[in-house]
């Protein structure tokens, strides 16, 4: 029997979204120097506000804010610091529901989603962080570590309010300063972060945030009064970044790409499991570089899971971001729909069967519907290439080693997910498979005290707890 939810969208009154937005350059919004952008509102195409794009000279005008901020920022005690940060995750739980309003119509994720998971963690990460920096000693770093100096910060937008957190936080935490890039299609989210940062009288230049496209991130990175570059988004970019600060004295973080194996075994409890595959790749449009976009499942239940899976895929609910009953909300970009569509194609080009429930998508703004690809071989460009969109690629397995093996067959090594009732078969997984991170019958779970991080092309480095702190300081004596 199929429920019919009458529409419950949230209202938009809460946000204020001004015609145009400036820069944020040491305490104050300025005008930008280079050719001025839009953002735009994925499920409806509508034109949010006017952006200013930040130029080379506006990027070193900001770092040169955050290297005087740092002298001062840097010297003041641990708790004073803590204060702030303290201050400012309050700011955020107070102002809660403006964000994540404010990030479903600029991003195109569901409300229930950017209001019970993204905005919660942010605050969440500036509590931990603060938390930290009066114990910086007890780091692992020796008995007096040091902050790096200017932090060049470039974040994508999957998550930018979420990805500003896990970045900005360590950094102030640990005495550094920031100059950060949003993503160029959702910069809103960080321009209110920067009114939260004038609400919490943070002194002038400790964050500083530039928008703009690939040149104003270029313009960061490659500045050589930039300490330190934690950077995420694609591969692609993040080899890039290498080459460009290979050579130099900057320290790097580098969270990429993935190409996740949610691993299902016969033991399991088939309807948690689907349950976890379905959150591993429809959770945000499938716009997670931890996605579990390729669902390993033992042959003997595989008819099993399948019918189950694609009886919970007819009940998800796609469409409008602002409605608390929608599941699946629209694409980042007419840009990124492009991308997944083409690679769907090419899934069917190469022989695997395409399968997605009955589903009416809306006639305007960027969609796609949820998606299963079976009948896949570890050869087909699906099971290789990371699509970053609501489509999930099957494979099947008979043992643990097969399983490890098909796992690991890839460049990627970010995540991974065991569903399987023995405690021993996790343990022996975990280990064996090549990802930074391994959930046991969970997936796509995050707590600021636990480090995320991968292996190979999913970059180097790790972001949250103890260790995300490493990445922001220097060895004490």
């Amino acid at each position: 029997m199929a429920f019919e939810y009458a529409p419950a969208p949230e209202s938009r009154s809460i946000v204020d979204i001004k015609p145009s937005y400036g820069l944020f350059i040491d305490g104050e919004f300025v005008d930008g120097h280079g050719s001025a952008f839009k953002s735009i509102n994925p499920a409806t195409e509508e034109t949010l506000a006017e952006i200013a794009e930040a130029d080379a000279a506006d990027v070193d005008k900001a770092v040169k804010a955050a290297r005087r901020a740092f002298r001062t920022w840097s010297r003041m005690p641990g708790k004073e610091r803590s204060k702030y940060l303290y201050r400012i995750a309050r700011i955020i739980q107070e102002r809660s529901r403006e964000l994540a309003v404010l990030e479903s119509i600029d991003n195109g994720k569901p409300i229930k989603e950017s209001r019970d998971v993204d905005v919660p963690i942010v605050a969440a990460h500036f509590f931990y962080y603060a938390g930290w920096a009066d114990k910086l000693e007890y780091a692992g770093l020796g008995a007096n570590p040091q902050p790096l100096g200017v932090a060049g910060q470039v974040i994508p937008w999957n998550f930018p309010l979420l990805m500003l957190a896990w970045k900005v936080a360590p950094a102030l935490a640990c005495g550094n300063t920031v100059v950060l890039k949003p993503a160029e299609t959702t910069p809103l989210t960080a321009l209110l972060f920067a009114e939260i940062c004038q609400q919490a009288d943070l002194p002038a230049g400790v964050v500083n945030i530039v928008t703009g496209a690939g040149d104003t991130g270029q313009a960061v990175v490659s500045h050589p009064d930039v300490d330190k570059v934690a950077f995420t988004g694609s591969t692609g970019v993040g080899k890039a970044i290498a080459r460009a600060i290979a050579g130099s004295d900057k320290k790097a973080t580098l969270e990429l790409g993935g190409k996740a194996a949610n691993i299902v075994f016969d033991d399991a409890a088939i309807d948690q499991a689907v349950e976890g595959i379905v959150g591993g790749i429809f959770f945000n449009q499938g716009h997670v570089c931890c996605a579990g976009s390729r669902l390993l499942v033992q042959e003997s239940v595989a008819d099993e899971v399948m019918a189950k899976l694609k009886r919970r895929m007819g009940t998800l609910r796609v469409g409008d971001p602002l409605d608390k009953n929608t599941d699946i909300g629209a694409i980042n970009s007419a840009e990124q729909l492009a991308r997944i569509r083409a690679l769907a194609e090419i899934g069917e080009d190469e022989g695997a069967e395409r399968w997605a429930p009955p589903c009416e998508l809306p006639s305007a703004g960027f969609w796609f519907p949820p998606t299963v690809f079976t009948g896949v071989s570890q050869a087909h460009r699906i099971a290789r290439d990371e699509v970053f969109g609501p489509v999930l690629s099957v494979l099947t397995f008979r043992t643990p080693s097969e399983a490890i093996e098909k796992a690991n067959n890839t460049p990627y090594g970010l995540s991974a997910g065991v569903w399987t009732e023995k405690g021993s078969r996790i343990l022996h997984m975990a280990n064996e498979l090549r990802a930074g991170v391994v959930w046991a019958n969970t997936f796509n779970k995050f707590d600021p005290a636990s480090p995320f991080g991968g292996y190979k092309e999913s970059g180097y480095g790790r972001e949250g707890g103890r260790q995300g702190l490493s990445a922001y300081l220097k060895a004490g004596a």
